[in-house]
């Protein structure tokens, strides 16, 4: 078993570009994410040097068209690339995520207009994103939202709170959804707004249990006006245009869950192979090995359901429940695999000089953040057995 240990993920790719894209990103990763990321998320450093050095490398635009600086990548290409990412450091996994869901409201619903104006700069300008859907009172039940826009002539006035924003505070720009009219869902819009708007304010961050480097926080719009231009499609449109957006970043979530998972099963048999007790490795004990075995089997059924997902998504299939599939179950395997990785390193798995205590705690936040995954189930209950009665 001293021969054996971690190696490479073999990824199933369906071009040379792609295959070409995957090295470049894991050069990067020994490069520029791994030799720093523990040090940094003890210390509570976002990367912000990182995010414009992956905007110039073309990595926060790769599901984009190319007219616009994205890399024209399929679904299934850009998840393997988050789940490299979030495998060196889940803060910059899951802020490419953000990022490209901050973005998808103007790539998917802006006009020819507002996609020349503003598109190009955030995908390769250096530019940072944030999404603005949740609020104190109104998380799972996103209709429910109050923050409201209210319309004078040619601007929009936002008034109301966002709470749990990625990015809150360090963004250039967020993506934001208020209440333009009564209905519950066709009563809200989209809009995009720069982050030095007059009357925008980040509350101080949260003190989360893992994540520090990634910045949390409540975002404050306090008479913030925003010209006509910068609505996002159809007014009463922005709670389809979110609910598309989380479609589509629940998968980004399942691939960063994935990529946690596969850091902590690499740790788990980097240690196991060395570590020796009773004269030989404790990866030949029975008991340890059939762990290592059942983290690998989770690890591969995560990686194929929300590949498959993905290839819904790019053959412009329906792919809501498959989305929601994916999260929840990638997400809940990441809690599994970690927790067990901890144990599998015993005393040692409890500190801080080794990786695994920091991957738990950061898998926690992936059953809760793009829908819990009690909601996750409720989609899925949804599409199988139709909407609920009463």
């Amino acid at each position: 078993m001293t021969d054996h240990g971690p190696q490479p993920v073999e990824r199933e790719l369906p071009t040379e570009e792609a295959r070409d894209l995957i090295s470049l990103v894991r050069e990067l990763i020994e490069r520029e994410i791994k030799p720093r990321a523990a040090e940094e998320e003890a210390a509570g450093r976002f990367p912000r040097e990182l995010f414009t050095l992956l905007s110039e490398s073309g990595l926060l635009g790769l599901v984009h068209p190319e007219e616009f600086g994205g890399g024209d990548q399929p679904y299934e290409v850009y998840l393997q690339v988050l789940e490299e990412l979030a495998a060196a450091r889940l803060t910059v996994g899951l802020g490419v995520s953000v990022h490209t869901l901050a973005c998808h409201a103007l790539a998917g619903y802006g006009s020819k207009e507002q996609l020349a104006e503003h598109l190009p700069a955030m995908l390769g300008g250096g530019l940072l994103g944030a999404y603005c859907l949740s609020e104190p009172s109104s998380g799972s039940d996103a209709a429910g939202l109050t923050t409201r826009a209210t319309r004078d002539g040619d601007t929009w006035t936002l008034e109301g709170t966002k709470a749990w924003i990625t990015h809150g505070g360090i963004a250039d720009f967020y993506a934001v959804l208020a209440r333009t009219g009564p209905e519950r869902t066709r009563g809200i819009s989209a809009f995009l707004v720069p982050a030095d708007a007059p009357g925008l304010s980040a509350a101080a961050p949260e003190h989360k249990m893992g994540m520090a480097g990634s910045p949390t926080s409540q975002i404050h719009l306090d008479g913030v006006r925003v010209p006509d231009a910068r609505r996002i499609g159809e007014e009463g449109q922005g709670f389809a245009i979110a609910l598309s957006a989380l479609d589509a970043g629940r998968l980004g979530i399942a691939a960063c869950a994935v990529g946690v998972a596969q850091a902590a099963l690499d740790e788990a048999l980097a240690y196991t192979a060395q570590r020796r007790q009773f004269g030989r490795p404790i990866a030949d004990f029975q008991g340890l090995r059939f762990m290592l075995a059942d983290m690998a089997t989770q690890i591969e059924a995560g990686r194929a359901l929300y590949l498959t997902a993905a290839r819904l998504r790019d053959a412009g299939r329906p792919f809501s429940k498959q989305a929601a599939m994916a999260k929840l179950f990638c997400t809940d395997a990441a809690m599994r695999i970690t927790t067990d990785a901890v144990q599998l390193l015993g005393g040692y798995g409890y500190t801080v000089d080794f990786p695994v205590e920091r991957y738990m705690r950061e898998a926690k936040v992936l059953q809760i953040v793009e829908g819990t995954n009690q909601i996750q189930r409720v989609v899925i209950a949804r599409a199988l057995a139709g909407p609920e009665v009463g």
